[in-house]
């Protein structure tokens, strides 16, 4: 089975493509759906009156709302379209789902799960253009499988035979990175050759909630602000850094603190794959017209553990955990295609039975994954070799001999 086809990657990157104005307008400023107005608790992932309006095209029931502002960017989209956003979403959560058991069998070191976040990151994965570039954190599982990187590929350095698994510059989209924040200085830098190259394209860094409270995403802004870089800020609010609620990170929401850099922030319901393409669309759109950064505050939840060495039972509740799952994003898409009548039945078992073969195939390639060689690792360090690690390399190789002349015994 191949992961996408390339005719069924550009009929749905089309999904995002749909021409409209440079939205030079600050977003979040007119046509946008009123957030619910009720008193924050902690970890609740509420809206306080307090917080501005939330940009909202889906609601949780799958109904359609109307946006003045952002409307023209999906105006376009068909029910072919909105079928291929429901099958990304619902493969990818197989795949993750996948993955998290591999993990619990032994396959895996470890694993870090998007459960809840299918709609923040196919929805916004669905607004780049070919040409546009991808700086992700661990977690943008559902970005990879948009920009064609094979799901397999993404689990070599979970299981440790591998330093990444693809060509970051095939696909337009680098490495996971593991140190937290440091890519939106990878993703600010690139922008910044990007615009001095004359090219008509932009970029785009994904981080989370606890990443934002990071100097290196600070110095990110700074940076993309001062140099007017086309690059577009996707924060991933999933309400929890690891065990630590976003309120305790922040006096305001997210994406407003992009106002102090000088450039536009907006939040948009991340639960909402429509809503998250439309804003992303809009965001990009402003990058590739010179018009600088643009930071986009996708307001979701992480159903599942921050990895699978985390027990999110320790400090969150069931009942918070519960009032999330009603907004699942997936239901929402499927609500609305039925409502539509834009799918029916036989579709969505076809989707169903898509998704199980793809656990299959990961699960039997992830088994098959061959061993490295010991001593790779030595050849990767510098690239006309060092003394030190010359002398590391015969000390670790006189190691591995001492096994195998306990064996001989």
């Amino acid at each position: 089975m191949t992961v996408e086809g390339t005719a069924a990657r550009t009929s749905r990157r089309s999904a995002g493509k749909k021409s409209g104005t440079s939205g030079t307008k600050a977003a979040g400023t007119t046509g946008t759906k009123r957030a619910t107005r009720t008193t924050a608790k902690k970890g609740s992932g509420t809206v306080t009156a307090a917080d501005p309006d939330l940009v909202q095209l889906l609601t949780p029931e799958g109904q359609r709302v109307k946006n003045a502002e952002y409307d023209r960017y999906v105006a376009g989209i068909t029910p072919e379209e909105l079928r291929g956003l429901y099958r990304d979403m619902v493969l990818t959560r197989r795949f993750d789902a996948e993955a998290t058991a591999l993990q619990r069998q032994g396959e895996l070191g470890l694993w870090a799960s998007l459960l809840g976040q299918e709609a923040a990151q196919i929805g916004s994965g669905r607004a780049l253009n070919d040409d546009d570039y991808v700086f992700p954190t661990y977690r943008e599982h559902g970005v990879a499988w948009c920009r064609g990187v094979d799901p397999v590929n993404l689990l070599g350095m979970f299981r440790g035979v591998n330093n990444g698994g693809w060509d970051p510059n095939s696909n337009n989209f680098h490495l996971y990175t593991i140190v937290i924040g440091s890519q939106t200085l990878h993703a600010t830098g690139y922008a910044m050759g990007v615009a001095k190259d004359g090219a008509d394209s932009a970029v785009i860094a994904y981080f989370g909630d606890g990443a934002s409270s990071q100097g290196d995403v600070a110095e990110s802004f700074t940076f993309s602000a001062v140099y007017n870089a086309p690059v577009v800020f996707f924060c991933q609010n999933n309400q929890w850094a690891i065990s630590e609620p976003t309120e305790r990170q922040t006096r305001v929401p997210l994406y407003q603190r992009a106002r102090g850099y000088g450039f536009p922030g907006v939040r948009v319901d991340g639960n909402d794959v429509l809503a998250c393409l439309a804003v992303t669309k809009w965001a990009l759109e402003r990058a590739r017209a010179g018009e600088g950064p643009t930071l986009v505050e996708a307001f979701t939840y992480r159903m599942g553990a921050h990895t699978t060495s985390d027990d999110p039972t320790r400090y969150r509740s069931e009942e918070e955990r519960l009032a999330w799952e009603a907004k699942d994003p997936i239901l929402r898409l499927r609500r609305h295609l039925e409502a539509g009548k834009h799918a029916d039945e036989a579709f969505f078992a076809e989707v169903e039975a898509e998704s199980e073969a793809l656990g299959k195939r990961v699960r039997e390639a992830v088994r098959a994954m061959p061993d490295p060689d010991h001593f790779a690792i030595f050849e990767n360090v510098y690239a006309d070799g060092h003394a030190l690690v010359d002398e590391e390399r015969a000390q670790f190789a006189a190691y591995q001999a001492s096994f195998a002349d306990a064996e001989g015994v």
